[in-house]
């Protein structure tokens, strides 16, 4: 037994108590900190667009070149979605706030069908874009950078999915909506 735990007379179990160097809550930090992850790994995607698109000496004038071509409405559409969705998850989080709980529970089910909407909308963007994967670096990034952020959408969904079951289960409230809000 140590000399600390001899003179306090009980013995401590488990890692020490977690230095809070930092004003932010560990949550809200890992949050941040997953953010910036995440940032980074776009812009690397798009760095690569810049330099295949901008970059590339072999790059055509018209863009994008033939036979490529965006979807530029269903881009649009997509956009809408997404930026909806916004709007509805901070309802959400504003509602349990103000300890609205159905306010929590419709903002919540409305931005996991806008989700919903919205990869669907992309998996009908794949089916006819007319080009894959395989047909050159401008494909391959368009793919790879939509693939990633659908990704991101589905395991968004997945967790708003879980918040919106504990929000119907009364887990929630104003005092205690951290995990709605990160």
């Amino acid at each position: 037994m140590s000399a600390h735990a001899e003179a306090s007379g009980h013995e401590h179990h488990g890692p020490p108590a977690a230095n809070r160097s930092s004003r932010l809550d560990p949550a809200t930090l890992g949050m941040f900190l997953f953010i910036a992850s995440e940032a980074m790994l776009f812009g690397a995607f798009f760095t690569a667009y810049f330099f295949v698109r901008v970059v590339n000496p072999l790059a055509p004038a018209e863009w994008p070149p033939p036979p490529y071509e965006f979807p530029v409405f269903v881009a649009a559409v997509n956009t809408a979605i997404l930026v909806t969705s916004s709007f509805t998850i901070h309802w959400a989080t504003q509602s349990i706030k103000r300890n609205d709980r159905n306010g929590l529970r419709a903002g919540l089910v409305c931005t996991i069908l806008l989700g919903t909407a919205f990869l669907l909308t992309q998996l009908v963007e794949y089916a006819h874009v007319g080009f894959n994967t395989s047909d050159g670096a401008l494909a391959s990034v368009f793919f790879g950078l939509t693939g990633v952020h659908g990704a991101h959408v589905a395991v968004g969904l997945s967790l708003l999915t879980i918040s919106a079951v504990r929000s119907f289960k009364g887990h929630f409230s104003a005092e205690h909506h951290h995990g709605v809000e990160i």
